[in-house]
């Protein structure tokens, strides 16, 4: 009986390795055709570009900071209506208009949409030295609201807000855990506003032409979508996908007509012995 059982063991971690796709052991690393010790030519990052609703932290200051403190907007205090009446103190920054311009202190309006943060921390000091108000002025500009969103078949999917002004799909990947089994390596969508359009670029994560895309260096907003393979998609749930799928019937099927040979066999051995 005991041999039964071992092989009833060894046959049921046969079924559930058979049963898988045969997507799940192939295709799955990435930069297949990247030798060892490759140096490849980068592609220029020019920076998050300024958009309508983006939030900036500018910061203005110079040899003479009482002057730099007229521009430069204080720190809000917000009360948190918590039971240990906790507050919190958060940098209030410039919101980009509708028309892509921010309304800054003693300069007026200021049309930044389309500029990146390096462009318009020159804009702010040649305008501030041109008009006579601050002559060594160094202006610091940041994004408050660069966030983006990895979706599907991903471990952690969700929002994330990114430090500074760079990150990658490889990097956004990697916050959101990376991609799960059922998630199709070769069909990674990054949906981008920008400009009044919605662009979506196919990227493949396996191929060394993903750095060659205009979507490998992410913008504020942007939307990463993982495709589930044909296996997750087909269902409605993993339980219901896993006993609807062919690999499993048949597998089962095998299974089942190997264990009753068995059964059969060791039973008229005992009946001759």
């Amino acid at each position: 009986m005991k041999y039964i059982l071992k092989f009833i063991a060894a046959a049921w971690l046969a079924f559930q390795l058979a049963s898988c796709s045969p997507n799940t052991w192939k295709n799955i690393n990435y930069l297949q055709d990247v030798q060892a010790d490759t140096t490849m030519q980068m592609i220029t990052n020019e920076g998050i570009i300024i958009q309508p609703q983006d939030q900036l932290s500018i910061i203005v200051s110079s040899g003479n900071p009482t002057m730099s403190a007229l521009f430069n907007k204080t720190v809000a205090t917000y009360y948190q209506g918590t039971e240990m009446g906790m507050t919190t103190n958060r940098l209030t920054g410039y919101v980009v208009d509708n028309d892509g311009f921010i309304n800054f202190p003693q300069l007026g309006k200021i049309e930044v949409a389309g500029l990146n943060r390096w462009e318009l921390q020159s804009l702010i000091e040649d305008k501030l030295s041109s008009e006579g108000l601050l002559r060594d002025a160094n202006v610091t500009v940041e994004f408050l609201n660069f966030k983006i969103s990895v979706l599907g078949e991903v471990a952690s999917p969700g929002t994330y807000t990114v430090a500074g002004d760079k990150i990658t799909v490889f990097q956004a990947l990697a916050l959101a855990r990376d991609l799960t089994i059922d998630g199709q390596r070769g069909n990674i969508k990054v949906i981008r506003e920008k400009n009044g359009r919605r662009d979506i670029f196919n990227l493949d994560p396996r191929s060394s032409d993903i750095f060659n895309s205009p979507a490998y260096y992410l913008q504020q907003n942007d939307v990463i979508y993982v495709t589930p393979n044909s296996k997750r998609s087909g269902q409605s749930t993993i339980n219901e996908n896993y006993f609807k799928s062919g690999s499993f019937w048949m597998s089962a099927g095998s299974l089942a007509i190997t264990v009753t040979n068995l059964i059969i066999t060791l039973s008229a051995k005992n009946n001759s012995n």
